[in-house]
């Protein structure tokens, strides 16, 4: 016991290996009258997971995009956490924590509050690992990451300098190992290290080379670019669900319109994602396609910026949405009715994005619910109408609809009259009822009077995207 309070005050733990006596590796001091982050912009639960390591005597610092944004004056979305404490000690120090992840070992300390609960991801300072050929392929790929080491170390290890700077809050300063601050005021983006290498390590690196880029506007320096339409094809070796994460954070990033342009001009798109290929590549993709998914992204865009939810199913349905009407529209030419052609095309649909990455299946679900809905907007005969507003799904359904209005696929009338079917009251919605044809050119048949309640519109949710 007393040991161990002794490893605690002199920061001591056989389980790291420290070197802090690396000079070469000092890091800058940027005082707050420099970087001028506003504290208001911190997180309170990312500042009681420092202090608490803190207080029990390790580092402790907030590190990553989340100073990045910071210094830009941008709240982050997300907090992480840099320590020289182990995972197993991190995890000693929070009741609400579990350790997550066997390649990249980390722990997650989860906060709640009325909102939605936080997790702030707490990390220990990585090890370089010049020499630790058990822990890297033959491709230069890191297979196995939890070889504990320095600070300088660990900022060694980060991508880009943007991405490897520390701060305090109890001091407010921060740690800048790499010229980040120098760049971020460049308005550039550079990797550490010789990028080819370190794009060998992670290939998933330039997914966020182009990510960050779109992001904050700057502009890869040409060190950092010029490997990448070499070293592409390494992506493919990357396994499919750390894939979708990252490919899921490009398209949720509030950026993806610009970040899936810079996709294209680095030459990554061709085999990533097959919806991609159909969408950026002229020779496949009709304008109208093209323009579909635009005002889609951009409409995802703007509701992230504005600190709205997004669904990604409903996203992932958007993107698909132009290879599924082609083959829904194929379908029906070839003698299927108009349901089970639909059905076929999502079958077939999905099917096609089987190489690649591998869209969830969890998602799938949400992606079939959209879709299937479109056609029964368009049959407003009965009670009919009545009930498709009670589905859990009805207004992620409808923001589809109003997608395809916009860009002249649906007639925009459909798309109005849902919108004032919504809003009105009972006998406003019987009006509507009784001044719509089916189509036959009859007039629809009224519904039969009976006593009902006001039905239950569907409140804007996560499930929306646009």
């Amino acid at each position: 016991m007393i040991t161990k309070l002794i490893n605690r005050i002199l920061r001591r733990d056989p389980m790291v290996r420290h070197t802090v006596a690396h000079t070469s590796g000092a890091p800058k001091r940027v005082p707050k009258k420099s970087h001028r982050i506003d504290p208001n912009l911190l997180s309170k639960n990312a500042v009681k997971v420092t202090h608490t390591l803190q207080q029990a005597g390790y580092d402790a610092f907030i590190v990553g995009g989340a100073v990045r944004d910071l210094a830009l004056g941008i709240g982050p979305k997300d907090f992480d956490v840099a320590t020289n404490a182990t995972p197993e000690q991190v995890q000693k120090l929070f009741r609400k924590s579990r350790l997550i992840g066997r390649r990249f070992q980390i722990v997650h300390v989860t906060f709640f509050g009325k909102g939605q609960p936080e997790i702030i991801e707490v990390s220990t300072f990585r090890a370089l690992l010049e020499n630790a050929g058990e822990h890297v392929a033959e491709n230069g790929r890191i297979l196995r990451d939890n070889v504990w080491g320095s600070q300088h170390e660990d900022a060694a290890r980060r991508d880009f300098t943007i991405n490897a700077m520390y701060y305090d809050p109890a001091t407010e300063t921060v740690l800048d190992y790499h010229g980040g601050m120098a760049d971020m005021q460049k308005k550039t983006l550079r990797m550490i290290g010789e990028p080819a290498k370190r794009y060998r390590e992670d290939p998933i690196r330039m997914l966020r080379a182009i990510r960050f880029a779109a992001k904050t506007g700057f502009t890869l320096d040409a060190a950092t670019h010029t490997p990448i339409a070499q070293l592409g094809k390494l992506i493919q070796d990357v396994p499919s669900a750390r894939l979708f994460d990252e490919i899921l954070k490009l398209l949720m990033s509030g950026y993806s319109w610009a970040a899936i342009q810079g996709l294209r001009n680095a030459g990554l798109h061709h085999g990533l994602l097959p919806l991609l290929d159909a969408i950026l590549d002229n020779k496949v993709s009709s304008k109208e396609a093209k323009d579909f998914v635009r005002i889609a992204l951009e409409n995802t865009d703007h509701r992230i910026q504005s600190g709205k939810s997004v669904s990604a199913g409903f996203l992932f349905a958007t993107l698909l949405w132009p290879d599924l009407l082609s083959n829904w529209k194929k379908n029906i030419a070839a003698g299927l009715s108009n349901i089970p052609a639909l059905h076929d095309a999502m079958d077939a649909t999905i099917a096609s994005q089987s190489n690649g990455m591998t869209i969830q299946r969890r998602f799938e679900s949400d992606m079939r619910e959209i879709w299937s809905m479109q056609p029964r907007f368009e049959k407003r005969v009965g009670r009919y109408p009545y009930r498709l507003i009670e589905s859990p799904r009805f207004r992620a359904g409808y923001d589809f609809l109003l997608l395809r209005c916009a860009n002249g696929e649906q007639n925009p009338a459909l798309g109005q009259w849902w919108t004032d079917f919504i809003g009105a009251d009972p006998t406003d919605q019987d009006a509507l009822m009784a001044s719509v044809k089916n189509d036959s050119g009859n007039p629809a048949a009224p519904a039969k009077r009976r006593r009902r309640r006001k039905a239950k519109i569907a409140a804007p949710s996560e499930d929306t995207a646009s």
